[in-house]
């Protein structure tokens, strides 16, 4: 409690008299008492605020992590190297989650949210769409598991697959940047339908008919078709926690602004947009790049620093900085407008540095590392492994079963964790009035993503071709979706975006890369391509069965 007197007064409190008071008295009854914490007080302080963020991401890594090492120990019998740097490296996951998504929410979801709302007063369409591009590329460079993408590039033979290890190697910048390219390409197409109230369908129809038609093509050319699973891959990492909510919020930010953003499909359109336009763009750099000599050039040697971890530190300021430039040099000089609670953004944006240069770190040390060891083991179980003494453990079908049962429990386990999917459920269920509920909309895509996590190691251990999965696949989502109605299309497309969080994708990365070179597969992609399709389908035949039975029950 703060204490004044003043010099000569008679303080009845203290019992003195003014003729005894002197000034360092009076200092000492003006100062404010000194406040003393203890380590546990901070502690105390601080718990109420960090726990639920900390157990939220601890409950959708730990489990996953556990879950890889207890059936790498338990049924393939090989002990996890390394074991101590990567139970390090996954606290550095946890944490490093826990402040990248605390930095986003104070910090620059609040900066798109701001110009969201006051870009579309101040500037043309034409401008505010030419912003939301360039916001699409830069938070294509920003999203954490764009960074898995590129790391890939190293488990990939440069004999086996030339072309591809060219595409992540020598032209990984130009990858980076065509999926960038993609994802604002989205982001102006899905901000045009926010504000015209366009359909989704005949966007996607656009859309994914030429993806198709050069998947199809890439049949013919076995150096083109070595690219094809990464292109579809690429569109399952660029929907992530940094693409999503700041393009989404930015469009409707816009579609609020021109007084059109009131709909039910408002939100919806701009992750499914986000999921294709990458895949079309890697395809067409791939057909471009093909007669290219760089593309089987080897590497050269790296400096010290691109691959240690000072170069997640690095990759992190250069991911986030040049975003959080453009984003505040946008306010200045197109809205003259300055930014509200600046310490507090300021604040998010420590965090989010520290927490995504923390999360890279645990990447390479942890998930990566442990999906790689996990993937390289799974053939041991029904093939035999030349530095594996003991294999194979099992009969080749009861080998075979059960890699593919862990595969389904992973994506099974995987999908329910993600904290974005039980938002998407609240949504949807509000959306339907209850019709379509939220726990059978987590089941469907659970049991989607899971059953495209087994048929993707299905496809790494036969060999067969992606496209004999993808072309009849995405065919059939064509057929359902000019079948279903606008909502459950919506529903349906965006769920698949939703799944990949930046968890899964480095994960089931990791894990089909190293299990395609333990059973010397061409490459490991096409996991991910096939864990988006499944959900899908699996969301839109709900829709189609919870539409039938309101029919049946509204005729009744």
């Amino acid at each position: 409690m703060q204490q004044t007197i003043r010099f000569g007064d008679y303080v009845q409190e203290v019992g003195i008299r003014h003729d005894r008071v002197s000034y360092n008295d009076v200092v000492a009854l003006s100062a404010p008492a000194r406040l003393e914490l203890r380590p546990s007080d901070v502690a105390a302080i601080l718990r109420p605020y960090v726990s639920p963020r900390f157990f939220e991401q601890f409950r959708a890594v730990i489990p996953l992590a556990l879950y890889l090492v207890a059936f790498q120990l338990l049924f393939l019998r090989q002990p996890v190297e390394g074991g101590a740097t990567i139970a390090g490296a996954m606290v550095a996951v946890v944490v490093g989650l826990m402040l990248f998504m605390e930095g986003l929410k104070l910090g620059l979801m609040p900066l798109g949210e701001r110009l969201g709302e006051t870009l579309p007063t101040h500037q043309p369409l034409l401008v505010v769409l030419l912003v939301v591009f360039i916001l699409g590329i830069g938070v294509t460079f920003a999203e954490p598991a764009i960074g898995a993408l590129k790391a890939a590039g190293a488990l990939v033979s440069a004999e086996e697959a030339p072309a591809l290890y060219g595409l992540l190697n020598a032209h990984s910048g130009k990858l980076v940047l065509v999926v960038g390219v993609g994802v604002g390409a989205a982001a102006v197409l899905g901000t045009l339908r926010f504000v015209y109230s366009w359909s989704l369908k005949p966007l996607i129809y656009a859309t994914l008919v030429p993806c198709l038609a050069l998947t199809a093509y890439a049949r013919t050319d076995p150096d083109f078709n070595q690219i094809v699973g990464l292109a579809w891959d690429s569109g399952a990492v660029t929907t992530g926690p940094v693409t999503v909510p700041l393009v989404l919020a930015l469009g409707i930010g816009v579609a609020h602004a021109v007084g059109r953003g009131g709909g039910s499909l408002s939100g919806f359109g701009i992750v499914t947009l986000a999921s294709l336009f990458p895949v079309l763009g890697v395809l067409l750099l791939g057909l471009v790049l093909e007669p290219d000599g760089a593309a089987m050039s080897p590497v050269t040697e790296q400096p010290w620093w691109s691959v240690s971890p000072a170069a997640d530190v690095i990759g992190a300021f250069r991911a986030i900085v040049p975003l959080l430039v453009f984003l505040v040099l946008v306010l200045k000089v197109l809205v003259r407008k300055d930014l509200r609670h600046q310490w507090m953004i300021a604040y998010g944006i420590v965090l989010t540095l520290a927490g995504m240069a923390t999360f890279n770190i645990g990447l390479s040390y942890g998930l990566a590392e442990l999906g790689t060891q996990s993937g390289s083991a799974l053939p041991a179980a029904f093939l035999a492994i030349g530095d594996m003494p003991d294999s194979p453990l099992y009969v080749y079908a009861m080998g075979l079963t059960l890699v593919v049962a862990f595969a389904w429990i992973l994506g099974f386990g995987a999908t329910l964790a993600e904290p974005a999917l039980n938002a998407l459920g609240i949504t949807v269920e509000d959306l339907t009035n209850g019709a379509f509920s939220r726990r059978l909309l987590m089941l469907a895509v659970a049991i989607g993503v899971a059953c495209g996590i087994a048929l993707g190691i299905l496809k790494l251990v036969y060999a067969f071709d992606l496209s004999t999965v993808l072309l009849p696949g995405y065919t059939l989502l064509l057929v359902l979706t000019a079948a279903s109605s606008e909502e459950f299309v919506n529903v349906a497309w965006d769920s698949a975006g939703v799944t990949t969080g930046p968890v899964t994708v480095p994960l089931v990365l990791a894990m089909g890369l190293g299990l395609g070179d333990a059973v010397r597969a061409t490459d490991g992609f096409g996991v991910l391509a096939l864990a988006s399709l499944c959900p899908i389908a699996s969301v839109l035949i709900c829709g189609l069965i919870i539409r039938w039975r309101m029919k049946r029950e509204h005729l009744v």
